[in-house]
C-alpha cells in the first residue's frame, strides 16, 4: 500500500489526512482516507471526526474523501431538504418504502373480464384473492443469499447463530436464507410463524409450501428459550452502557489533556 500524509487546512492546526491507496487485490488502486488530531488519534469516518469535535468545527460542508470544505454540498443539501419539507407540507408522503426485493411473477389466476354486449344481466367478475395479495416467485428467498452486512470500517459482521429447532427446507437450505425468510416473514406479516406444519412440504416443497410461511419446518418456542434470550437483551444493554460510559469519560480525559497541552504550549 502506498500512504501519503499532509496538513489538512479546513481542520484546526495539527490534524493531518491520510491516503491509503491499495497495490493488489481486487480493489487496487482504490484508496481510503483517514485523519489523525494532532495527538495522534485515528479517525476513520466523518462521523467519528465530528463526535470528536463536537461544536469546535462546523464540518456540516466538509467533504470527508478530499478533505476541503464544500459550501456548495450544503447548499444542495438545503434544497432537497426544502423540497422535502415542501411536499410534506403539501400533503405528500415520506418515502418509507421497506418492500424487499421480491419479483412478482405472471398471474395463473382468472384475471378481471368485462363481457361487453347488451345484455342487461352481465357483470364484471374479479378474483377476490388477486385482490388481497399479489402472487410471489416461488423461493424467492435465495435472492437474498450471500448479502452481508457491514460496519463503518467495512469489515463484515458476523452473521446470527440459529437456534438448532430451526431447520430449512427446500433447495439451498442454508442459515443465511431461513434467516432471511424468518425475518421477512415478522417484517411482512402480523400472522403467527409457525413453519411448513404439511408434511408434505418436505418431500416436494414445489407443490405443497405453503407461501405464508418461511422456508423452515415446524418449531415451537418454549418459555426457557424466551427466558433465555430476555437474559440475553439483558447482558447485551448492559455492556452497551458500559462502553458509552467507558468511552465518554475517555474521550473527556482526553480532551482535557489537549486543552492542558495548548495552555502549556
Amino acid at each position: 500500500m502506498e500512504r501519503k500524509k499532509t496538513d489538512c487546512p479546513a481542520l484546526p492546526p495539527g490534524w493531518k489526512k491520510e491516503e491509503v491507496i491499495r497495490k493488489s487485490g481486487l480493489s487496487a488502486g482504490k484508496s481510503d482516507v483517514y485523519y489523525y488530531s494532532p495527538t495522534g488519534k485515528k479517525f476513520r469516518s466523518k462521523p467519528q471526526l465530528a463526535r470528536y469535535l463536537g461544536n469546535a468545527v462546523d464540518l456540516a460542508c466538509f467533504d470527508f474523501r478530499t478533505g476541503k470544505m464544500m459550501p456548495g454540498k450544503l447548499q444542495k443539501n438545503k434544497q432537497r431538504f426544502r423540497h422535502d419539507a415542501q411536499n410534506l407540507a403539501k400533503g405528500g408522503k415520506p418515502d418509507l418504502n421497506t418492500a424487499l426485493p421480491i419479483r412478482q411473477t405472471a398471474s395463473i389466476f382468472k384475471q378481471p373480464v368485462t363481457k361487453v354486449t347488451s345484455h342487461p344481466g352481465n357483470k364484471v367478475k374479479t378474483d377476490l384473492q388477486r385482490a388481497v395479495e399479489q402472487p410471489r416467485q416461488l423461493f424467492w428467498e435465495k435472492r437474498l443469499t450471500g448479502l452481508r452486512s457491514s460496519d463503518i470500517t467495512e469489515q463484515v459482521l458476523r452473521s446470527m447463530d440459529l437456534p438448532k429447532g430451526l431447520q430449512g427446507i427446500g433447495p439451498d437450505a442454508g442459515d443465511d436464507v431461513l434467516l432471511s425468510a424468518i425475518a421477512s416473514a415478522l417484517h411482512m406479516s402480523s400472522a403467527p410463524i409457525t413453519g411448513q406444519t404439511s408434511a408434505a412440504a418436505e418431500k416436494n416443497p414445489a407443490i405443497w409450501l405453503n407461501t405464508t410461511q418461511p422456508l423452515c419446518k415446524p418449531f415451537t418456542v418454549t418459555d426457557e428459550q424466551i427466558r433465555d434470550q430476555e437474559l440475553k437483551v439483558f447482558q447485551a444493554r448492559r455492556s452497551l452502557e458500559e462502553a458509552l460510559t467507558a468511552d465518554g469519560l475517555a474521550r473527556a480525559a482526553e480532551n482535557s489533556r489537549e486543552l492542558l497541552q495548548g495552555k502549556t504550549a
